[in-house]
């Protein structure tokens, strides 16, 4: 899976009450979560931000508490992925379960940015920065994962896999 957009920055332990504020959780509807994604960072976000957009961050992104929300808004907002030279463990996991593409990299996070043109390949791990002329690796996901998140999630992967 190939992926595009422009990359939006942001720096070190972005936690998951800057992704979705806590006084938005009294609701599960992803739309009305995504509409305040990034919010108590840039208010301005949603409004500048295009479908297809790319999120980079440095260390320890969606740390913070465990809900799943963080990652539900991001995705459903339109960023197509998020790249950080690190996440919390339960964003990660979380991320995966919802079918958001994560890539971890280092020299792309300290390399990339803000407004730079992005160009992603999912299956090699490979970041191709179109404004700099520069390319990135990321480690790539095993195959089993790429296919949970190709499938929109955990949830439609394995509901796929019982037909």
């Amino acid at each position: 899976m190939k992926l595009a957009g422009k990359a939006w920055k942001f720096g070190d332990d972005v936690n998951t009450d800057e992704i979705i504020p806590a006084r938005y959780l009294n609701t599960s509807d992803p739309d009305e979560l995504a509409s305040h994604c990034m919010e108590d960072i840039d208010p301005d976000f949603m409004n500048k931000m295009s479908p297809g957009d790319i999120i980079v961050a440095n260390k320890n992104f969606g740390c913070g508490s465990s809900r799943e929300h963080a990652p539900l808004a991001i995705k459903t907002a339109g960023i197509s992925c998020v790249i950080a030279k690190s996440f919390a463990r339960i964003f990660y996991r979380n991320s995966i379960n919802i079918g958001l593409p994560i890539l971890e990299s280092e020299e792309a996070a300290a390399k990339i940015q803000e407004g730079d043109r992005l160009e992603i390949d999912l299956a090699s791990g490979v970041i191709k920065n179109l404004t700099k002329d520069e390319t990135y690796q990321a480690q790539p996901f095993p195959g089993f994962m790429q296919q949970i998140i190709s499938s929109g999630g955990l949830l439609n992967y394995v509901m796929s896999r019982q037909n």
